[in-house]
């Protein structure tokens, strides 16, 4: 190849590399500072919590799961149990978190991995049991090699075991086996658990609402990932692989000191906008398909998740454009009922009556509108999943939905999503889907906090707008 051929090519290369750089530190900017986290009297009032609903004599056990090997010496990334997370902030393997009623006060202990010279030198450093006793909100703090010992000595003075099973094995086989000891201890002087119980109902119930610090997190979690959503619009074009637009989605997120995705990305053009969690990421955009993006990142363990659908080529066809409207006018609709004393299905209903409206007003349901949103209507073939989930440290947060099987009622603090969509995948033998409409998938998720004031989109920093969107799309 000619020098000056080689030449240029390399700095066409160096320049892109330039603006690249220069539209993160923009998107950086834009973000703006990093919030403070979760304070030591934050935990410690959450762990506080948790113990009022429990009586002397138990005893609670928070574990975290070990490394898994990806092939011989390789681990996949690691990455806590979220009760753990929530309770102390802890975030490294093979550690154990103990609370126990001593002489009237709860005292915390936390097994972690011991200094290790070598160990460090090759994995990085440790911050071991000095570390944990000075910087995280415990009491105590042992190496986790004295774990058995210790937690045995627990276990025979408690009655009852919160812990939840399956995730230890290790712990498992300590309470199991205490559980079925014949010891004196228990034979003479009735020591030793008579119960096993599942702490997650109650920790996930003080998960469910979010205090100001964790709304922080979550919404800078939210800035980040729209400005991701911004630079993937900006970066479409006929030909861009879907793969490289989540490459610039992922780059971006780890650029902005992020621990990377809440979840796999999913990056659909054309017909796999259609597949709602369509994650091979591996096909071209072509010209004249719209192109669904799904994707949101983990900020200090609090999950963002932002959906934005737009044309690969810049300009919304009438047919995509007149699907989209209808599901932007759904999400609006269903954003609004996003308050205090609504029920969790409130958006639901909202939602898809105004999606239902839409397609009726198409021609593409033939029905009446209390048919189209019947259980067996034809709304469902064309938008099959509900309209939100709540979201926290899990981007599938938790908390129940349906307590004494009734709808929950919203609450100050409580986060969720609002996620409406219509797929019509020409592909689906299952459907008889209409031509003008082959293969537009189109979802618009947005991240929402309850408040006392109405609802406050976290995730407003992304355009969603049609206008909004195609002054963004292939301008990079």
């Amino acid at each position: 190849m000619d020098r000056g051929i080689t030449f240029l090519i390399m700095k066409g290369m160096k320049n892109q590399s330039i603006y690249r750089i220069y539209m993160w530190e923009e998107s950086l900017r834009a973000v703006g500072q990093e919030p403070a986290g979760i304070s030591h009297d934050e935990y410690r009032s959450r762990q506080s919590r948790l113990f009022s609903q429990l009586r002397p004599g138990d005893l609670l056990i928070i574990t975290a799961p070990h490394e898994s090997t990806r092939s011989n010496d390789v681990h996949y990334p690691f990455r806590t149990s979220s009760d753990m997370l929530y309770l102390c902030g802890w975030e490294d393997p093979d550690a154990v978190f103990c609370a126990y009623n001593d002489d009237g006060e709860w005292k915390t202990t936390l097994f972690v991995q011991p200094k290790d010279v070598l160990k460090e030198i090759w994995e990085g450093r440790r911050p071991g049991v000095e570390g944990a006793k000075k910087n995280w909100p415990v009491d105590n703090a042992e190496t986790h090699e004295s774990l058995q010992e210790i937690l045995s000595s627990m276990l025979v003075k408690s009655s009852r075991i919160f812990v939840k099973m399956g995730v230890d094995p290790d712990v498992d086989n300590l309470v199991e086996n205490e559980m079925k000891s014949n010891s004196r201890e228990r034979q003479k002087f009735g020591l030793g658990p008579i119960s096993i119980v599942d702490p997650s109902v109650m920790i996930n119930e003080l998960r469910l609402r979010k205090s100001d610090a964790e709304i922080d997190l979550m919404r800078h979690s939210a800035k980040i990932a729209a400005q991701a959503h911004i630079q993937a619009m900006a970066n479409t074009k006929p030909g861009v692989g879907e793969w490289q637009l989540e490459g610039i989605i992922e780059g971006l997120f780890k650029y902005c000191k992020t621990s990377g995705i809440a979840y796999p990305c999913i990056i659909g053009s054309g017909e796999n906008a259609t597949i709602l969690h369509y994650t091979v990421n591996d096909d071209t955009c072509d010209d004249g398909e719209v192109i669904l993006i799904d994707a949101g990142c983990e900020y200090k363990g609090y999950a963002s998740d932002i959906t934005r659908s737009w044309p690969v080529n810049g300009k919304f066809s009438d047919a995509q454009a007149e699907i989209y409207q209808i599901v932007l006018d759904a999400q609006i609709a269903a954003i609004d009922e996003c308050r205090v004393g609504n029920s969790y299905d409130a958006p639901h209903k909202a939602a898809r009556r105004v999606l239902a409206e839409g397609l009726i007003n198409l021609g593409i349901i033939d029905q009446s509108l209390e048919v189209a949103l019947s259980s067996d209507g034809d709304l469902n073939k064309w938008y099959m999943h509900n309209t939100g989930h709540w979201l926290g440290i899990d981007v599938h947060d938790v908390g129940i939905y349906r307590p004494d099987d009734e709808p929950r009622l919203f609450e100050e603090g409580m986060v969720i999503t609002v996620e409406p969509g219509l797929y019509f995948g020409a592909w689906r033998p299952d459907v008889e889907c209409p031509q003008r409409y082959a293969n537009i998938g189109i979802r618009i998720e947005d991240d929402v906090l309850v408040t006392k004031d109405g609802p406050d989109v976290l995730s407003g920093d992304c355009p969603k707008t049609i206008a909004n969107i195609e002054s963004i799309v292939g301008s990079a």
